[in-house]
Protein backbone atom coordinates (compact mmCIF):
# COMPACT_ATOMS: atom_id res chain seq x y z
CA UNK A 1 0.00 0.00 0.00
CA UNK A 2 1.34 3.42 -1.00
CA UNK A 3 0.77 5.67 2.00
CA UNK A 4 1.39 8.84 0.02
CA UNK A 5 4.20 10.00 2.30
CA UNK A 6 6.83 10.57 -0.38
CA UNK A 7 8.58 13.89 0.29
CA UNK A 8 6.12 14.91 2.99
CA UNK A 9 7.83 17.03 5.68
CA UNK A 10 7.55 15.40 9.11
CA UNK A 11 8.68 16.73 12.48
CA UNK A 12 8.85 14.08 15.19
CA UNK A 13 9.48 15.23 18.75
CA UNK A 14 11.73 13.34 21.19
CA UNK A 15 12.89 11.12 18.37
CA UNK A 16 16.50 10.21 19.10
CA UNK A 17 15.37 7.12 21.01
CA UNK A 18 12.43 4.84 21.70
CA UNK A 19 9.04 5.25 20.08
CA UNK A 20 9.85 8.62 18.54
CA UNK A 21 12.89 7.15 16.82
CA UNK A 22 10.88 4.20 15.54
CA UNK A 23 8.27 6.54 14.04
CA UNK A 24 10.95 8.67 12.38
CA UNK A 25 12.54 5.58 10.83
CA UNK A 26 9.20 4.30 9.56
CA UNK A 27 8.27 7.63 7.99
CA UNK A 28 11.69 7.89 6.36
CA UNK A 29 11.23 4.41 4.89
CA UNK A 30 8.00 5.67 3.34
CA UNK A 31 9.87 8.53 1.70
CA UNK A 32 9.12 11.39 4.10
CA UNK A 33 11.62 14.14 4.85
CA UNK A 34 12.10 13.87 8.59
CA UNK A 35 13.27 16.25 11.28
CA UNK A 36 14.29 14.58 14.52
CA UNK A 37 15.11 16.19 17.84
CA UNK A 38 16.27 15.34 21.33
CA UNK A 39 18.58 16.43 24.11
CA UNK A 40 21.20 13.66 23.81
CA UNK A 41 23.55 14.75 21.01
CA UNK A 42 25.27 11.37 20.66
CA UNK A 43 21.96 9.50 20.41
CA UNK A 44 20.60 12.12 18.00
CA UNK A 45 23.55 11.83 15.64
CA UNK A 46 23.45 8.04 15.78
CA UNK A 47 19.77 8.06 14.85
CA UNK A 48 20.42 10.60 12.09
CA UNK A 49 23.04 8.30 10.58
CA UNK A 50 20.76 5.28 10.90
CA UNK A 51 17.95 7.03 9.05
CA UNK A 52 20.21 8.45 6.34
CA UNK A 53 21.40 4.90 5.62
CA UNK A 54 17.88 3.88 4.60
CA UNK A 55 16.54 7.12 3.13
CA UNK A 56 17.45 9.05 -0.01
CA UNK A 57 16.36 12.26 1.70
CA UNK A 58 18.45 14.47 3.92
CA UNK A 59 17.69 14.11 7.63
CA UNK A 60 17.69 17.17 9.86
CA UNK A 61 18.56 16.58 13.51
CA UNK A 62 18.23 19.36 16.06
CA UNK A 63 18.99 19.63 19.75
CA UNK A 64 15.83 20.65 21.56
CA UNK A 65 14.57 20.49 25.10
CA UNK A 66 10.84 20.61 24.40
CA UNK A 67 10.14 22.02 27.87
CA UNK A 68 11.94 25.23 26.83
CA UNK A 69 9.75 27.70 24.89
CA UNK A 70 12.66 29.36 23.08
CA UNK A 71 14.08 26.02 21.99
CA UNK A 72 10.66 24.94 20.70
CA UNK A 73 10.42 28.12 18.61
CA UNK A 74 13.91 27.56 17.22
CA UNK A 75 13.07 23.93 16.43
CA UNK A 76 10.14 24.91 14.24
CA UNK A 77 12.01 27.79 12.60
CA UNK A 78 14.98 25.58 11.69
CA UNK A 79 12.67 22.82 10.43
CA UNK A 80 10.80 25.21 8.14
CA UNK A 81 14.10 26.70 6.95
CA UNK A 82 15.34 23.23 6.00
CA UNK A 83 12.29 21.81 4.25
CA UNK A 84 9.45 24.34 4.14
CA UNK A 85 6.18 24.14 6.04
CA UNK A 86 5.73 21.11 8.27
CA UNK A 87 3.02 18.80 6.94
CA UNK A 88 3.21 16.09 9.61
CA UNK A 89 3.73 16.69 13.32
CA UNK A 90 4.17 13.85 15.80
CA UNK A 91 4.27 15.09 19.38
CA UNK A 92 6.09 12.86 21.82
CA UNK A 93 7.89 13.13 25.16
CA UNK A 94 9.97 10.98 27.41
CA UNK A 95 8.02 9.10 30.04
CA UNK A 96 7.41 10.92 33.33
CA UNK A 97 8.74 9.56 36.59
CA UNK A 98 6.84 6.82 38.36
CA UNK A 99 5.49 7.44 41.85
CA UNK A 100 2.49 7.92 44.11
CA UNK A 101 0.59 11.21 44.54
CA UNK A 102 2.39 12.49 47.62
CA UNK A 103 5.80 12.01 46.02
CA UNK A 104 5.13 14.92 43.65
CA UNK A 105 5.36 18.56 44.70
CA UNK A 106 3.37 21.37 43.10
CA UNK A 107 6.49 22.34 41.15
CA UNK A 108 6.73 18.76 39.89
CA UNK A 109 3.17 19.00 38.59
CA UNK A 110 3.93 22.30 36.83
CA UNK A 111 6.95 20.75 35.12
CA UNK A 112 4.92 17.69 34.10
CA UNK A 113 2.19 19.90 32.64
CA UNK A 114 4.79 21.81 30.63
CA UNK A 115 6.43 18.60 29.41
CA UNK A 116 3.38 16.54 28.58
CA UNK A 117 0.81 19.14 27.52
CA UNK A 118 2.09 22.68 26.91
CA UNK A 119 4.97 21.51 24.71
CA UNK A 120 2.47 19.90 22.34
CA UNK A 121 0.11 22.89 22.39
CA UNK A 122 2.93 25.33 21.60
CA UNK A 123 4.34 23.43 18.63
CA UNK A 124 0.89 22.67 17.22
CA UNK A 125 0.11 26.39 17.34
CA UNK A 126 3.29 27.11 15.39
CA UNK A 127 2.80 24.56 12.59
CA UNK A 128 -0.99 24.65 12.18
CA UNK A 129 -1.21 27.85 10.06
CA UNK A 130 1.04 26.30 7.40
CA UNK A 131 -1.04 23.12 7.33
CA UNK A 132 -4.29 25.06 6.96
CA UNK A 133 -2.81 27.19 4.19
CA UNK A 134 -1.71 24.10 2.27
CA UNK A 135 -4.97 22.23 2.85
CA UNK A 136 -3.13 19.21 4.23
CA UNK A 137 -1.86 18.36 7.67
CA UNK A 138 -1.44 15.46 10.05
CA UNK A 139 -1.09 15.97 13.79
CA UNK A 140 -0.49 12.88 15.88
CA UNK A 141 0.00 12.91 19.64
CA UNK A 142 1.64 10.02 21.44
CA UNK A 143 0.32 9.48 24.94
CA UNK A 144 -0.14 6.14 26.74
CA UNK A 145 -2.73 3.47 27.43
CA UNK A 146 -2.74 5.02 30.91
CA UNK A 147 -5.08 7.75 29.59
CA UNK A 148 -7.79 5.12 29.17
CA UNK A 149 -6.85 2.65 31.89
CA UNK A 150 -4.70 4.17 34.67
CA UNK A 151 -1.47 2.32 35.30
CA UNK A 152 -0.36 1.55 38.85
CA UNK A 153 2.25 3.93 40.31
CA UNK A 154 2.12 6.25 37.26
CA UNK A 155 -0.24 8.91 38.57
CA UNK A 156 1.66 11.70 36.82
CA UNK A 157 1.17 10.11 33.42
CA UNK A 158 -2.38 9.00 34.21
CA UNK A 159 -3.40 12.54 35.12
CA UNK A 160 -1.58 14.93 32.80
CA UNK A 161 -1.54 12.95 29.56
CA UNK A 162 -5.33 12.69 29.71
CA UNK A 163 -5.61 16.40 28.94
CA UNK A 164 -4.28 15.72 25.45
CA UNK A 165 -7.35 13.61 24.65
CA UNK A 166 -9.60 16.64 25.06
CA UNK A 167 -7.25 18.70 22.92
CA UNK A 168 -7.17 16.10 20.14
CA UNK A 169 -10.94 15.74 19.92
CA UNK A 170 -11.70 19.45 20.14
CA UNK A 171 -8.96 20.54 17.74
CA UNK A 172 -9.86 17.82 15.23
CA UNK A 173 -13.32 19.35 14.89
CA UNK A 174 -11.93 22.85 14.43
CA UNK A 175 -9.49 22.00 11.63
CA UNK A 176 -11.19 19.13 9.78
CA UNK A 177 -12.50 21.41 7.02
CA UNK A 178 -8.93 22.45 6.22
CA UNK A 179 -7.78 18.92 5.39
CA UNK A 180 -5.96 18.58 8.72
CA UNK A 181 -6.48 15.50 10.86
CA UNK A 182 -5.67 15.24 14.56
CA UNK A 183 -5.33 11.83 16.19
CA UNK A 184 -3.75 10.18 19.21
CA UNK A 185 -1.83 6.95 19.63
CA UNK A 186 -1.74 5.13 22.96
CA UNK A 187 1.25 2.79 23.23
CA UNK A 188 0.95 -0.11 25.59
CA UNK A 189 3.85 -2.05 27.07
CA UNK A 190 6.44 -1.85 24.30
CA UNK A 191 10.02 -3.10 24.17
CA UNK A 192 11.86 0.18 24.66
CA UNK A 193 14.83 1.03 26.87
CA UNK A 194 12.40 2.73 29.26
CA UNK A 195 10.50 -0.52 29.74
CA UNK A 196 13.74 -2.43 30.20
CA UNK A 197 14.80 0.06 32.87
CA UNK A 198 11.46 -0.34 34.66
CA UNK A 199 11.88 -4.13 34.65
CA UNK A 200 15.43 -3.83 36.00
CA UNK A 201 14.21 -1.66 38.86
CA UNK A 202 11.15 -3.80 39.48
CA UNK A 203 11.23 -7.32 37.96
CA UNK A 204 7.50 -7.68 38.69
CA UNK A 205 6.84 -5.36 35.76
CA UNK A 206 7.73 -8.28 33.50
CA UNK A 207 4.72 -10.12 34.90
CA UNK A 208 2.45 -7.62 33.12
CA UNK A 209 2.77 -9.86 30.06
CA UNK A 210 0.25 -12.19 31.66
CA UNK A 211 -2.37 -9.42 31.65
CA UNK A 212 -1.86 -8.76 27.93
CA UNK A 213 -4.06 -11.02 25.76
CA UNK A 214 -1.18 -11.50 23.28
CA UNK A 215 1.10 -12.54 26.19
CA UNK A 216 4.00 -10.41 24.97
CA UNK A 217 5.23 -6.86 24.82
CA UNK A 218 4.84 -4.91 21.59
CA UNK A 219 7.68 -3.93 19.30
CA UNK A 220 8.56 -0.38 18.36
CA UNK A 221 8.10 -1.35 14.71
CA UNK A 222 4.50 -2.39 15.36
CA UNK A 223 3.81 0.93 17.00
CA UNK A 224 5.51 2.91 14.24
CA UNK A 225 3.45 1.15 11.56
CA UNK A 226 0.24 2.42 13.19
CA UNK A 227 1.70 5.93 13.38
CA UNK A 228 2.71 5.90 9.71
CA UNK A 229 -0.81 4.97 8.65
CA UNK A 230 -2.50 7.65 10.75
CA UNK A 231 -0.30 10.42 9.32
CA UNK A 232 -0.66 9.19 5.76
CA UNK A 233 -2.88 10.31 2.90
CA UNK A 234 -4.69 6.97 3.25
CA UNK A 235 -6.04 8.00 6.67
CA UNK A 236 -7.65 11.18 5.34
CA UNK A 237 -11.10 10.38 6.83
CA UNK A 238 -9.85 9.42 10.29
CA UNK A 239 -9.69 12.25 12.80
CA UNK A 240 -10.33 12.90 16.48
CA UNK A 241 -9.52 9.29 17.35
CA UNK A 242 -7.37 7.61 20.00
CA UNK A 243 -5.95 4.26 18.95
CA UNK A 244 -4.42 1.83 21.43
CA UNK A 245 -1.43 -0.21 20.25
CA UNK A 246 -1.40 -2.48 23.27
CA UNK A 247 -2.02 -6.10 22.34
CA UNK A 248 -5.50 -5.83 23.89
CA UNK A 249 -4.34 -4.68 27.36
CA UNK A 250 -7.05 -2.03 27.80
CA UNK A 251 -10.11 -3.81 29.15
CA UNK A 252 -12.75 -1.23 28.17
CA UNK A 253 -14.39 -0.67 24.79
Amino acid sequence: MDLGLQNKVALILASSKGLGKAVAIELAKEGAKVIICGTDLAALKATEAEIEAISPNKVVSLICDITDERQRKNLVEQSVKAFGNIEILVTNTGGPAAGAFQQFTLDDWKQLYNLLFLSAVDIIQQVLPGMKEKGFGRILTITSVAVKQPAENLISSNAVRTSLLGLVKSLSNEVAAYGVTVNNLMPGYTNTNRLKDLIEKNPKVNEVKESIPMKRFGTTEEFAAAAAFLVSERASYITGQSLAVDGGWIKGH
